[in-house]
């Protein structure tokens, strides 16, 4: 049996407060990023909770306790818990009943290996008790996790048909745990479906990523993404050096001991013809004030 290593989030009383609230391991765990990163042994910062309970349970039992609630996501089944002036989301167990590789039509269950094969890596699929400690895994996430794979649950094709946006997750994913040896078939998969990316909404592009380019270090995986074709169907103005540049930059800011800054980065991605970033930055949907900043860095 794997456990939780010791951590303040386990004695959290607000997370707590709403797990008795919610009925304990029972009915509600934690899930995804905070198990994972404990077991890893990196700080926790937001957690994350799955229940059986449906989402009218949920908050009828957060009001019996004295707890306050948001339906932040309600119709797919997410109500944030408020406690000690902190939200925790908390997601209803679901299964895919339709996909169309940019939403879902979901169903509720109570079976936390449906919940399971619905989710997109094997990492990201680890429930946990945090009072206990003991850790629950369904599809092999434990396994991938010590070697540091990043792999899709079950068939990595039929993930990405779920969500396209699955592709850009898998690297930055792999940029955080295990860029330095890719699954040879996975990153095959990815690249032949690259093309699906244009059919996502510019936004959840740019955040995506935005999120790659602040990794400690995004050049193993933006390389990664230009060789495999990826890159040129979210931002084909990195190709003529972007990588290079992005590189001489990550570079300079680790020798000057300058944090990492997404936007700059991708500054320096972009063509150094302002107008051309400009054009880019449009296409991407990025805020004024970031396009401004990146405009301001290319002029």
């Amino acid at each position: 049996m794997t456990m939780l290593p010791p951590g303040a989030w386990r004695e959290d009383s607000a997370l707590l407060a709403v797990l008795d609230a919610l009925g304990g391991s029972a009915e509600t765990r934690a899930v995804g990023g905070a198990v994972r990163d404990s077991l890893l042994g990196q700080p926790v910062s937001d957690v994350d909770l799955a229940t059986r309970l449906v989402p009218n349970e949920v908050v009828a039992r957060l009001a019996a306790a004295g707890l306050k609630s948001a339906p932040t996501g309600i119709a797919h089944g997410t109500v944030t818990a408020i406690a000690g002036g902190r939200g925790f989301e908390v997601t209803t167990l679901r299964r895919d009943v339709a996909t169309d590789g940019r939403r879902a039509i979901i169903a509720f269950t109570g079976d936390w290996a449906e919940d399971a094969a619905r989710r997109d890596f094997t990492i990201n699929a680890l429930y946990a008790d945090p009072v206990s400690g003991e850790v629950f895994d369904p599809v092999g996430g434990l396994a991938d996790l010590d070697a540091r794979r990043v792999l899709f649950i079950g068939d990595a094709a039929a993930r990405i048909d779920e969500d396209h946006l699955r592709i850009l997750r898998w690297f930055r994913f792999l940029g955080r745990f295990g860029v330095e040896a890719p699954d040879a078939t996975t990153l095959a998969i990815v690249a032949g479906r690259a093309a699906k990316l244009r059919g996502l909404s510019r936004e959840r592009v740019a955040d995506e990523l935005l999120r790659i380019l602040a990794l400690p270090d995004p050049v193993p995986v933006a390389r990664l993404m230009l060789n495999s074709g990826v890159m040129a169907e979210i931002l084909p103005e990195a190709l003529d050096g972007g990588v290079m540049r992005l590189h001489a930059l990550v570079q300079a800011e680790s020798a000057a001991g300058v944090a990492a800054d997404a936007g700059r980065r991708l500054a320096a991605l972009l063509a150094a013809d302002a107008l051309a970033a400009d054009k880019a930055a449009a296409r991407l949907k990025l805020s004024n004030r970031l396009r401004k900043r990146i405009g301001v860095a290319l002029s």
